[in-house]
């Protein structure tokens, strides 16, 4: 999930940043249209800080050059190219700027702009510079693939952003319902409780990261001053905050995967231990022991390293980039440990069912039957899908296949939540009957008030 999501929003933030209006450096948007994936994310923040440089050199130039005598148009910077003292009534032409990430195809080229016979730059409706840049210009504008590409990708957001909606209104009732009832109080349904809490906030960590992504680069640019603070740090404080508990979440819902599996596997082959000790392990696994501070355990020993060392070597726009995929590995390495291990307990699982039904078969004559649905039943509780998704990295993916991994990962990680909440809570026999028993409980309660009035 997280490489589809990470490729997926990096691509968002580049048509938004296309398709965002900017009065003054309108241009700039031109670098956000690239193909690359590892491009596409940081080409934006490295054309603004070497514009800024262009502009300061620009600046520097102006003050340190002696102005001429006589009529002349002033040197200026106009937000797009520094321009000398201009000569009334001819045109002056500049090389174009090196700050354009397409500057390597036009740097024999030149920008030009018209001084008038009054001293001043010619200028279009009195407001905006006319100038000439058609020789400094990549052919960058949108065709109809990448607009449909575009409408393909914000699709794909709107479909995960239902998903993990839906699956955490139905994961919030799920947990109220196995707190409220106190029959339910039990070891496997505080697992259950852990595992649906960590879906929870999963979703949230993810909702609230794209928001504030959102709020970030969808900023109205009007002056200068307004691109420094899209690209400081401290602009990208509440991003990089979302990214690492978006992180530590995924990580601990898929520790939660391996607490349910391994509990599972104890029942199957019948192992004598302590369910309260054994708890308090599977607690730390998942996250902490103290579940409301979640400030340690399994998640943390890779989180922790991971932020480290992207304040150190890779501290750009909100952490979504990976320009040293090793650091990406940090997270990478635990989820793939996760989905293996649950895989091979899934496998042995299914044996020991298997073996079960055949042993039974005059009692269970549809074992096959009942087998496929105990299948499809564990595919979700243990993240059996994620294996599927985890191997084809983006590295190895591309075209349609990418488009194609990236709409299965996403849909099947953000209504996961969902499907667990109604086949291990809302489906469940034993829920069922207590939630009937509490109805007729509450509607007894209701039919004495009644009799007492």
């Amino acid at each position: 999930m997280t490489q589809a999501q990470r490729w997926l929003n990096l691509h968002i933030a580049v048509y938004a940043s296309w398709m965002r209006p900017s009065p003054l450096l309108s241009f700039l948007s031109l670098c956000a249209l690239c193909h690359s994936q590892r491009v596409a994310g940081k080409v934006l923040e490295k054309t603004i800080e070497e514009w800024m440089r262009y502009k300061e050199d620009c600046y520097r130039w102006m003050e340190s050059t002696p102005a001429p005598q006589g009529l002349h148009c002033n040197r200026t910077f106009d937000m797009y190219a520094c321009w000398p003292d201009g000569v009334p009534g001819a045109i002056t032409s500049v090389s174009c700027p090196y700050y354009l990430p397409w500057f390597h195809k036009v740097k024999h080229g030149q920008v030009s702009r018209r001084c008038g016979l009054d001293g001043f730059w010619v200028m279009i409706n009195g407001t905006q510079p006319w100038r000439n840049s058609s020789q400094c210009e990549d052919e960058m504008a949108l065709t109809k693939e990448e607009v449909g590409t575009k409408d393909l990708l914000l699709s794909f957001r709107a479909l995960y952003t239902v998903g993990y909606s839906v699956s955490l209104m139905a994961l919030l009732s799920s947990l109220l319902i196995l707190t409220m009832c106190r029959k339910l109080r039990c070891t496997r349904n505080y697992i259950h409780a852990n595992l649906f809490f960590s879906f929870a906030l999963r979703g949230v960590s993810v909702i609230v990261r794209d928001i504030l992504q959102e709020k970030r680069w969808g900023m109205q640019i009007i002056e200068v001053s307004d691109w420094e603070i899209l690209i400081s740090d401290k602009a990208a404080v509440g991003c990089r905050t979302a990214q690492v508990i978006m992180q530590y979440c995924i990580l601990a819902n898929h520790y939660w995967f391996v607490v349910e599996a391994v509990y599972l596997y104890k029942l199957l082959i019948g192992a004598v231990f302590s369910e309260k000790n054994n708890y308090t392990l599977y607690l730390y696994l998942g996250w902490d022991r103290r579940v409301s501070l979640s400030v340690t355990g399994t998640p943390v020993l890779f989180v922790i390293p991971w932020m480290t060392l992207k304040y150190l070597k890779e501290n750009k726009e909100c952490w979504a980039l990976n320009d040293n995929m090793a650091y990406w590995w940090i997270i990478r390495i635990p989820i793939l440990l996760a989905s293996v291990i649950n895989l091979v307990i899934f496998m042995r699982i299914l044996k020991m069912i298997l073996s079960k039904l055949r042993a039974n078969q005059k009692g269970f004559a549809d074992y096959k039957l009942r087998l496929a649905k105990a299948t499809l039943t564990l595919i979700p509780l243990f993240g059996i899908h994620e294996v599927v998704f985890i191997f084809a990295t983006d590295e190895q993916t591309s075209g349609i296949l990418r488009y194609i991994k990236v709409f299965f990962n996403l849909f099947f990680s953000s209504f996961q939540g969902f499907l667990v909440a109604v086949l291990y809570c809302f489906a469940n026999k034993e829920v069922k009957h207590e939630i009937q028993k509490k109805w007729q409980m509450w509607k007894m309660d209701g039919s004495s008030l009644l009799c007492l009035r």
